[in-house]
């Protein structure tokens, strides 16, 4: 083909191009835009008729969503908000930067709030209502390592004062203390609402809130209000898989109380987040096909000019194909380096801004920084009705800083600045400091009659007050619970049981109760029928925002599976981080909702402690109060499922967060003391705990609960002794079991009585982390106290009269009841089950992690004969008549 029939062909393309393009504009013009999404269909399904492929996108130009045409007038004063803007940020950043003065290496971050000071603002001035006597106000996430811009403005609320800021990551100042690094409610309960550092986390756990504000709204346990989940993002985090693995459930369940920021500054920690693609673009597609409104906030107000006047369509082109690593490269450079390589790519761009100088390109702004922008998305997010919102907004990471760091991929290290850093944020900023003052790098707080403090509280008084504020609304409940547990104090007679059933029968008598039944949330993860709670579905049903819209499969039987507007349950499918994210929401929903909700969330044990180990911790950060209930729990109790999903080490891990109460009962009656005290504790006391307790799929006979006074304090406190040998042997033995183990420790004790004349006494130990932490808190008390008398621990002064051999099983790995040994009276000898899992069935799973009765009865004997109570020739013999094959596999490595 010639150069001129190119020539021609291209202005025919062009001519054509220009007759759609105000063909369309006519139909929008004169029908509106459901007549041209109605045509543009039209023309898919023709072409795809005719054979012609349309590649999938699910993307929309690299342009703002939102038109200049469409901004809403903004409502406030763009003048006082920019100066007040500029306060905050230089207070945020003084604030890190004292504190590395005062202490190298304490850390901090000014970066992330450097870009997303415009987006916070507008929130703050504008839509983030605060709690009022008739509204729970909304509920902000804030990005973590940001928490420097939120204490700045509370700063110049009146909220914090200068020393406040001065103890920025210097929480154990002897006087008062400081603020902690990052939004943790546990160390500031007054003031932060959400952990959200544990990046990911944030999504996740704001998706899962929004789904339960919705939830108490459906079961009348409060009256609906209109108010927003707000999450505060960066585009680093997204990469989280927690970040982006609920945004399904937002769009299913139509949270259009929920709304994700999405601060994309185009850099994570250590380098860009896309350098070779578009992170906006990727997350446009991630979030538009999971069925959310998606508005993008990309380009400066700048640049509209630009585009409305752009007829060859470059422009957009040009801004289709620049990559986020190139966009970084504009950051850095000047407006000369950005006409030549932005726009001097095509003749068409080169003389679009023929009329600008060099200097007006390079203020060129991104739309995260432009608050028009930024109005305009908040406010189309607001107003959206029947699916969640993300905005995505773009910003330069380190923004204000220049040569310190801004758009750099150092620049989220950055903790100081040199004294010329200092002079050049503070003009570019306009804050009122002097060189000498700059030395010192002051915080800075105008008068309170200034129109700059007038403008800012009033803004927040109109939106309701402060926030974040985290208001406890719990009072005392549950407190006379004793009559619902009596049952279980009596044994299950000739029927055998597990656990698991005890306790969902447990459950189901609670949510009967007229009190506080229609406050617990039972909370399971697709293992309802596993557990045998299936008998809930009918008593209670399982939460739907929309209910049951079709007719299940077995809704002919009596425990169909039953969907419900106000149902209890949340079925929350093969989730556990999501279950996990609920417990969080309904744990905290007497701080965050006014309701004081109790949790009951059920799974199997293996996927708590090792597979959501973190949110766990995010839980107590939050201070959670409910119940954790890890079903099929033990290595050997769960008896098919083989390598990885048998729990020898739940209760391990349990060790770590400190405000969990780790339980393994074995018997109905102590699961059922423990429940009571949970209750009792949490909802009667109001203290901020987490029972976790195990408990088994496997059945036997449940005995009635042993008469004395101590048993029940033995069993909250972790151990009491559960036989007592009436035989008088030659040697003592000491057993002690835990969970299903127990049977095994009771097993063996009739061995050594019958077959080796010992005499052998069985202890249950119903916690090991209780009876640890009980000894080490007395450890530290005498220590610090040396002058008053010494305190006994409990497991010191339970086995203070007792002598002999000690040996402990359990379901756990050996390093459980090796955390107490140095408190016992003798050596104590540890049974567990190191080792990946089998498959097969107990009896072998057993012997082949060596915690059965015969070992058990080895491990006391060895201990006897080392004590020289018995001679060493009855160990052959005894491993002979016990069918002990030393050369077995080891379960520690094979």
């Amino acid at each position: 083909m010639g150069k001129e029939q190119t020539q021609d062909l291209r202005e025919l393309h062009e001519i054509e191009d220009a007759e759609w393009r105000e063909s369309l504009d006519y139909v929008l013009q004169t029908q509106g835009e459901e007549r041209v999404q109605q045509l543009l269909r039209l023309l898919q399904v023709r072409a795809q008729e005719q054979g012609v492929n349309i590649p999938f996108t699910a993307n929309t130009p690299y342009i703002n969503s939102i038109p200049s045409s469409q901004q809403p007038v903004y409502p406030g004063n763009r003048e006082l908000e920019r100066r007040i803007k500029s306060m905050i940020r230089w207070n945020a950043m003084a604030m890190v930067v004292r504190a590395n003065q005062e202490s190298a290496g304490i850390g901090g971050h000014i970066s992330t709030f450097a870009s997303a000071a415009t987006l916070w603002e507008v929130g703050f001035n504008h839509f983030w209502r605060g709690r009022t006597e008739d509204f729970l106000g909304d509920m902000v996430f804030f990005q973590g390592h940001a928490s420097p811009g939120v204490y700045a403005r509370a700063f110049l609320e009146g909220r914090l004062d200068e020393d406040d800021l001065n103890g920025f990551r210097r929480e154990l100042r002897p006087d008062k203390g400081g603020l902690s690094s990052y939004p943790h409610p546990f160390l500031m309960p007054d003031f932060w609402e959400f952990p959200t550092v544990s990046m990911g986390f944030t999504s996740l756990t704001a998706i899962y809130q929004a789904r339960y504000n919705h939830y108490l709204v459906d079961r009348g346990l409060r009256k609906g209000s209109g108010r927003k989940v707000w999450a505060m993002l960066g585009d680093g985090e997204m990469d989280e898989p927690e970040s982006l693995g609920a945004i399904t459930l937002a769009s299913r369940e139509n949270l259009d109380n929920l709304i994700f920021v999405v601060n994309c500054n185009l850099q994570r920690l250590d380098g860009p987040v896309r350098g070779n693609g578009k992170i906006m673009q990727e997350l446009e597609a991630a979030f538009r096909g999971a069925g959310w409104n998606v508005i993008k906030v990309i380009w400066g107000h700048e640049w509209d000019r630009l585009l409305e006047v752009d007829t060859s369509g470059k422009l957009v082109q040009r801004m289709d194909e620049v990559l986020d690593g190139e966009m970084q490269r504009f950051t850095l450079n000047n407006g000369t380096y950005i006409r030549e390589n932005f726009f001097g790519k095509y003749p068409e761009l080169r003389e679009l801004v023929s009329g600008y100088t060099d200097e007006q390109l390079g203020k060129f702004s991104r739309g995260g920084h432009d608050p028009q922008k930024v109005y305009a998305a908040y406010q189309a997010a607001v107003n959206h009705k029947g699916s969640p919102t993300v905005i995505l907004a773009q910003t330069v990471k380190g923004y204000g800083l220049g040569e310190a760091g801004e758009g750099k991929n150092i620049t989220h290290a950055q903790k100081k600045l040199n004294e010329d850093e200092l002079k050049a944020f503070r003009t570019r900023f306009n804050i009122p400091l002097s060189d000498e003052q700059l030395l010192e790098t002051p915080f800075y707080k105008p008068d309170e009659d200034s129109p700059e403090m007038i403008y800012l509280k009033e803004r927040r008084a109109e939106l309701g007050g402060s926030l974040p504020h985290r208001k406890d609304a719990s009072y005392p409940m549950a407190c006379h619970t004793q009559e619902v547990f009596r049952e279980y104090f009596e044994g299950s007679g000739d029927r055998p049981l597990a656990t698991t059933m005890a306790y969902v029968h447990m459950l189901a008598k609670l949510l009967r109760d007229d009190e506080f039944g229609k406050l617990i949330v039972p909370i399971v993860p697709d293992e309802a029928r596993t557990f045998g709670m299936e008998s809930l579905f009918r008593q209670c049903g399982i939460y739907s925002h929309a209910g049951q819209r079709y007719e299940p499969v077995d809704k002919g039987s009596l425990l169909f599976y039953n969907e419900k507007t106000d149902g209890a349950i949340l079925e929350e499918g093969i989730s556990e981080a999501g279950a996990m994210a609920s417990f969080i929401a309904s744990g905290t929903a007497h701080a965050n909702n006014g309701v004081q909700t109790i949790p009951f969330y059920t799974y199997y044990s293996m996927f708590g402690f090792q597979r959501v180990g973190d949110l766990i911790w995010q839980a107590c950060d939050c201070r959670v109060r409910g119940f954790l209930i890890g079903a099929t729990s033990g290595r050997t109790t769960l008896a098919g499922e083989g390598l990885q999903h048998q729990d020898g080490h739940s209760h391990v891990l349990a060790l770590a967060p400190p405000s969990v109460k780790a339980y393994d009962p074995a018997f109905a009656y102590e699961l059922a003391v423990i429940v009571h005290e949970g209750l009792n504790r949490m909802y009667c006391n109001q203290e901020d705990l987490i029972y976790y307790l195990t408990v088994t799929n496997e059945t036997y006979l449940m005995p009635p609960m042993p008469k004395g006074k101590d048993i029940r304090e033995g069993i909250l406190k972790g151990m009491y002794r559960y036989s007592k040998s009436r035989k008088k042997g030659k040697g003592k033995v000491h057993l002690l079991g835990s969970g299903a183990i127990l049977n095994e420790a009771i097993k063996a004790q009739q061995i050594l009585e019958e077959d080796y004349g010992l005499s052998a006494d069985v202890w249950s130990v119903t916690s090991y982390k209780e009876l640890y932490t009980d000894a080490v808190e007395c450890e530290r008390w005498n220590l610090l106290n040396h002058g008053k008398k010494p305190k006994v621990p409990y497991l010191s002064s339970l086995l203070a009269k007792e002598e002999g051999s000690f040996v402990a099983a359990s379901d756990y790995m050996k390093v459980l009841p090796a955390t107490i040994a140095k408190w016992f009276p003798g050596e104590l000898h540890c049974l567990g089950t190191d080792g990946f899992g089998r498959s097969d069935d107990r009896e072998r799973l057993r012997d082949f992690f060596e915690v059965d009765a015969r070992y058990i009865v080895l491990a006391a004997l060895r201990q006897q004969v080392d004590a020289g109570q018995l001679p060493k020739s009855i160990l052959d013999s005894a491993m002979k008549a016990l069918n002990i094959n030393a050369e077995k596999l080891n379960p520690h490595t094979d």
